[in-house]
């Protein structure tokens, strides 16, 4: 299927420099299901451009998919770069005719640091430290979430890093959070396994069994938390796949799955 992808600009903060998105669109009159997309790089580093393979194949599946640069260190940090990502997908609601789709058939896609971001959006869409930015139109709720080797637990992925010597990640971790008590707070695993009130939408989560940037187990004991709290969640994992696997060679036969499983779960879910 063709596809169309353009810039535009989506934010525009005081005192910064204008966000942009990169807008990827299927062919045809849609409404499409639609995914705000949300980069990785350690909560440092990475753009919009990082997941371009992604976005490609979604469109070509018929999928819109909407991927959003956000401020990060030294500009911002934990609790205001989440409130970027709340903006973008309120942003992407809002003007939902314009992108092709329908309030109700928007949800989010998050790799890495990014799937960390985007689960705090889906777990907490109307916190008010996140809904920070104005916005006229629909709150930040989704209709299903889709996380690729997330760091769904900052604390113990810090303490992990910590004892292996990763002194990039662990610059990264005190680049971006004030402190461990706030990588306790900002935690999604530890938010669902609180007890507080959550939003759970549907959602899939998959992992290669090679990262070495993650704790082993990170993803399936989020996967198995997301479960017990009362989610529904589908967790695919990937033998001998390292970190952001599908980046790395998206013709790969690994890739190629991991991209049809995204594309057939967003379908069903808004099916």
């Amino acid at each position: 299927m063709p596809i169309h992808a353009e810039d535009l600009e989506y934010l525009r903060p005081q005192g910064s420099a204008p966000l942009l998105a990169r807008y990827y669109r299927p062919e045809g009159a849609g409404p499409f299901p639609a995914v705000l997309e949300v980069h990785g790089g350690a909560w440092t580093s990475g753009d919009r451009l990082n997941n371009i393979a992604i976005g490609e194949y979604l469109a070509a599946h018929g999928i819109v998919m909407l991927s959003i640069d956000f401020r990060m260190p030294p500009a911002l940090r934990y609790p205001e770069t989440v409130a970027d990502v709340n903006f973008g997908i309120r942003f992407l609601k809002a003007n939902a005719e314009r992108f092709a789709t329908r309030i109700e058939l928007v949800g989010g896609l998050g790799t890495s640091s990014g799937g960390h971001l985007l689960l705090l959006n889906a777990l907490r869409p109307r916190d008010p430290r996140y809904a920070t930015l104005p916005l006229a139109g629909p709150d930040a709720s989704l209709a299903f979430a889709v996380v690729c080797w997330p760091v769904a637990d900052p604390l113990a992925r810090y303490h992990a890093v910590r004892e292996r010597g990763n002194e990039r990640l662990v610059e990264a971790h005190h680049q971006f959070w004030p402190s461990e008590e706030a990588m306790a707070e900002g935690n999604p695993q530890l938010i669902v396994e609180g007890g507080e009130p959550i939003e759970k939408p549907p959602a899939l989560i998959m992992q290669g069994t090679a990262d070495d940037n993650l704790t082993p187990d990170m993803a399936a004991n989020f996967a198995a938390a997301y479960t017990k709290a009362g989610g529904s969640i589908s967790f695919h994992s990937f033998p001998g796949q390292p970190h952001a696997f599908i980046a790395r060679d998206p013709t790969a036969p690994d890739a190629l799955r991991a991209l049809g499983l995204i594309a057939d779960f967003i379908h069903h879910q808004v099916g």
